[in-house]
This record gives C-alpha cells, structure tokens and sequence, in this order.
C-alpha cells in the first residue's frame, strides 16, 4: 500500500488530535507535522516534505485557502485538502481556481477523509459531491479582482482613506468602487454588500 506523509493544520487542539489520530489509525497514512497557524504551513512544508496537506479552512495568522495556494507555487509536489464547516460554493470556486487538490466538509464519514487523502497523494483531484452541486448552481461573483481587494479591506473596518493608503488609490476612487459593489451586489448599504459577499464565499 501507498505510504503516504501528511502535515496536518488545524487551530483547534481537540479536533486536531482526533483528525491526527484518525489519519494514524488507517495502513499506510503517517501525520509527519501537526500545527495550528495558517502562517507556518509553507516553511514547515518545505522542512517535512509532506505528500499531501490537510489544511482547515479559517486558520489563525493566514487563512487555509491563502496558505494552500502559496504551498501550491512552493511546493508543487504536495497536494493540498482543504477541510471546512462551511458550504459556501464561491469559496470552493476559488480553491478550485487556486490549485487546491480536494475541498471536502467536516462533516464527512471518516472513511472519505482517508480516501481523499490517498486520492491526491495519486495525483487525483477530491471534491466533496454536495460543495460540487451547490458551486454549480450559485451565481458567479459580479466583482473585479480589485473591487473583491477593496471589499476585503472594507470587511475589515478599514475606512476609504485607510483603503487607498494600502492600495495606492485616492479616496475617491474607493468610494467609487465600494459605490459600485453596492450596486453589483444590489445591497442596501456597505454592510449589507459585505454579508452578501462572504455569504457567497467571495471574500474570506
């Protein structure tokens, strides 16, 4: 049987000792690195050399989604499942897009974490069949790459000037684009264009 190395990423110590004693327990999977941050799984990567990463999606320090692609382009050779509570279809459209290897819910049987584990170690792509139906029945995100950047600042209470400061805008150019995905997004208000957004995944 394929012997497979595994880093493991997850905040919450409990649910990360049971997935790592889950992996253990199947012939062949070893859990060679188990951490908790977001912002150390590249650089324990490269000094483990896992076959695949386990990454949960909202992770301190970096989000999963963000450190899995990184590892992506660092480390090629290493698949990467992302694991998430949340079925949010825009989403697994971005892991999808960003090289991720598999997106598959917590709440799957035990048996499907180990097989999606072997299943990209081969080189194959895991998709959880239910995130797969939900991606292909929600809509398409209506915003610019640099309307979701500004979108994101703006989730994170950051005002107009703050945002341009960091995007090397004016002011108002960024009331202009959070403007327009207030219109987009036919929210009532900035508040309400942020709920949409996350609601649909578009933004962490």
């Amino acid at each position: 049987m394929l012997s497979v190395s595994i880093l493991l990423a997850e905040d919450v110590h409990m649910i990360r000792g049971a997935l790592a004693a889950l992996l253990e327990l199947e012939p062949g999977l070893r859990v060679v690195a188990s951490i908790e941050r977001g912002d150390t799984i590249v650089d324990t990567a490269l000094e483990v050399r896992p076959d695949v990463a386990v990454i949960d999606l909202d992770l301190p320090g970096k989000d999963g989604l963000t450190a899995a692609s990184e590892l992506h382009e660092k480390l090629p050779t290493c698949g990467t499942l992302i694991l998430t509570n949340l079925n949010r279809p825009g989403i697994f459209r971005r892991a999808m897009a960003s090289g991720v290897s598999g997106f598959l819910l917590k709440d799957a049987p035990p048996d499907r974490l180990a097989q999606a584990v072997r299943s990209i170690a081969a080189g194959q792509r895991v998709i959880d069949p239910q995130l797969a139906v939900d991606a292909w029945n929600s809509p398409e995100c209506p915003l610019s790459p640099r309307e979701l950047e500004v979108l994101r600042h703006a989730a994170l209470g950051a005002a107009a000037a703050e945002i341009a400061a960091v995007l090397y805008l004016s002011a108002g150019t960024v009331r202009n684009y959070l403007t327009s995905i207030v219109t987009k997004l036919n929210a009532r208000n900035r508040i309400d264009a942020i709920r949409i957004a996350e609601d649909n995944g578009w933004i962490p």
